[in-house]
């Protein structure tokens, strides 16, 4: 459980017990409810992280909303975008093992996060993690109800692949940005688990030099 449910669900609990003292009972039932869905909100479960060389997991809880070559910085990236509705765990993890290289904040709009102008428009916290000379770049990114966006690491710390990074409050989408040589292992639709599920096979590094091996779009499901 993160524990900012515990204080949402504390506040509720306290405002229950005036309403109900001050009017009726039944009229505490509402904030009781919702005291219910901050718990369940915030929840955190444990999860059995992939041991697999090359591995890239999903950084979110969703549903795979977009996946697309893009130009950035001079490059291109491979970027897998995930939609995450209010019914998903809002925990984020880190996709790979590595150090921080760069957390940049940036202020913006509260666009709906299915629209496709929300990644470059939208509140939103862009993460650089280097790991086993690869880059990854995710995004933690504001939706129409998400307002806070939360990151409790810092440029230098490392991370394990896996290992709670964030949370996104109330809605929103992450997106994932890696090198197109990598693998594919999910498609457009499939629902993901942050931590859990595999996204991507990076090619490993000596052929990624040396230009040996090739990319997938059908990789296992």
């Amino acid at each position: 459980m993160v524990r900012d449910g515990y204080y949402y669900a504390a506040l509720l609990l306290v405002a229950a017990v005036l309403v109900g003292t001050l009017t009726a009972p039944a009229w505490s039932i509402p904030c009781l409810l919702l005291a219910a869905f901050f718990l369940w909100f915030f929840r955190d479960p444990d999860r059995v992280i992939p041991d697999i060389e090359g591995a890239i997991v999903s950084p979110a809880d969703g549903k795979v909303t977009d996946i697309a070559d893009i130009g950035l910085d001079g490059r291109t990236w491979t970027r897998i975008s995930i939609f995450l509705n209010v019914f998903d765990v809002h925990v984020n993890r880190s996709p790979i093992a590595g150090t921080i290289r760069e957390v940049r904040y940036q202020s913006g709009k509260f666009l709906n996060a299915m629209n496709e102008a929300c990644a470059d428009s939208n509140e939103q916290n862009v993460v650089i993690v280097e790991g086993d000379g690869q880059t990854i770049i995710f995004k933690q990114i504001a939706g129409l109800l998400a307002r806070r966006i939360v990151f409790n690491k810092k440029v230098g710390d490392h991370v394990a692949q896996g290992e709670r990074v964030g949370l996104i409050k109330f809605g929103s989408r992450t997106d994932i940005l890696f090198d197109p040589t990598a693998r594919l292992n999910v498609a457009k639709g499939d629902h993901v688990r942050g931590g859990a599920s595999i996204l991507a096979y990076l090619q490993p590094r000596s052929e990624h030099l040396t230009g040996v091996g090739g990319r997938s779009r059908e990789g296992a499901r």
